[in-house]
């Protein structure tokens, strides 16, 4: 895109040539300067006026560029250009072979559900920050329920890297979304969404299992803290009884419909420290699907359905669903085994970064946002280490004055 990337090159000894984006067609005028750093740099400024003026609508480009024989156009003049709708469609349909079918089924669900029905109509190039804040900011206006920061969050997720696409493929000159997102001053939860089975709760279900492999899964889950998703895809194979860990390594959403997938982060990939219960729950699985050679986890046949690796976490849930309710424990959805062996860990004063690695996590941040609370605070030698390290030679000097 010209010099540094910056639209403006050196063309002639006696020109310079900016390079931009306008209705969907890139252009390039020629400007009767020396190339020289001064000129280049004037040219860049006048770019960005142009660009500006673009995104607000009130670009001439016949006032800017009068001998120009672009500004006449049909293209120019506003006539066909690539629509949001096609834009989007042809996007998604690339990015599928890019992104884990899970991420692929949100993105079509938001393109297909939410921006097309508003904006499929107009024109990419004509698509504005304006545009998509207004929309945001009344996008519940007819509902009872509202949308949230995070769903917010997971719509301008996806279109800010379909817009980031289209600058890269030089089909628009900038993201509308770019260095922008869109919250609402959202009142603070009343409940915290991790909402963990205590120990009594926990024995009650496994106790409560119709079959045995529902039973460890169950307690596996609550002493790993691993996805529903990657306790699908666990292969016997992944165990490594001489280190007592799991390689986790790939997941199975329901969207993939059987397919194993690489977890989503790298963090994601990871060996979890099989404890005592887990390492139980694997040896009792043993005599179930060892010799299977395949899947650690199989669904025993529930509700008729066929025996053999679990197919997706639609059945999980089902399977545990029940045996909440015979167990007669309170419903959480099956995702609170993972927020179980958080609390647990952080309960007993396990290291916040060595949980984060269990779970899969870069680092602490989602592990205080979400456990924090459980997390010990009121310790009676809290600070001892630090004086015992650090006051050694003060001799009672510290804090002294005179």
């Amino acid at each position: 895109m010209g010099r540094d990337g910056r639209g403006v090159k050196p063309i002639s000894k006696s020109s310079i040539e900016i390079t931009f984006i306008y209705k969907g067609k890139r252009c390039r005028e020629r400007i009767p300067l020396p190339p020289t750093a001064a000129n280049l740099k004037r040219a860049e400024h006048h770019r960005a006026a142009i660009l500006y003026e673009i995104s607000r609508g009130t670009f001439d480009y016949a006032q800017v560029f009068p001998n120009s024989p672009r500004a006449a156009t049909t293209e120019l003049a506003g006539q066909t250009a690539e629509t949001v709708a096609a834009y989007l469609e042809r996007w998604l349909e690339i990015k599928k072979t890019q992104i884990a079918a899970s991420t692929h089924r949100s993105y079509h669900s938001i393109i297909f559900g939410q921006v097309i029905p508003r904006f499929g109509k107009m024109r990419l190039a004509e698509l504005r920050r304006a545009h998509l804040k207004e929309w945001l900011a009344t996008i519940d206006d007819q509902q009872k329920k509202k949308v949230t920061n995070k769903r917010l969050a997971n719509i301008q997720s996806c279109l800010r890297s379909a817009l980031s696409d289209a600058v890269a493929d030089e089909i628009l000159d900038v993201n509308p979304l770019a260095g922008f997102t869109f919250e609402r001053n959202e009142a603070p939860r009343e409940q915290d969404h991790a909402d963990p089975l205590d120990a009594d709760e926990q024995a009650a279900v496994i106790a409560a299992a119709r079959d045995p492999q529902i039973a460890n899964l169950f307690r596996f889950a609550f002493w790993t803290g691993m996805r529903t998703s990657e306790l699908i895809a666990l292969d016997w194979s992944d165990v490594d009884w001489q280190r007592g860990t799991v390689r986790v390594r790939k997941a199975m959403t329901r969207a993939a419909k059987g397919t194993a997938e690489d977890t989503k982060t790298l963090a994601g990939r990871r060996d979890v420290k099989l404890l005592g219960p887990a390492l139980a729950a694997l040896e009792a699985q043993k005599a179930h699907t060892l010799l299977a050679n395949g899947a650690v986890f199989h669904n025993p046949g529930w509700r008729g359905g066929e025996s053999g690796r679990w197919k997706g976490d639609d059945q999980i849930w089902e399977a545990w669903r029940t045996t909440l309710k015979r167990a007669g424990v309170r419903y959480r959805n099956p995702y609170q085994t993972r927020h179980t062996f958080a609390s647990m860990m952080l309960s007993a004063g396990e290291h916040p970064m060595w949980v984060a690695r269990q779970m899969g996590h870069s680092d602490t941040t989602s592990i205080m946002r979400n456990y924090g609370r459980w997390i010990p605070s009121s310790n009676p030698d809290a600070g001892g280490k630090a004086v015992a390290m650090f006051s050694a030679g003060d001799n009672g000097k510290l804090g002294k004055t005179g």
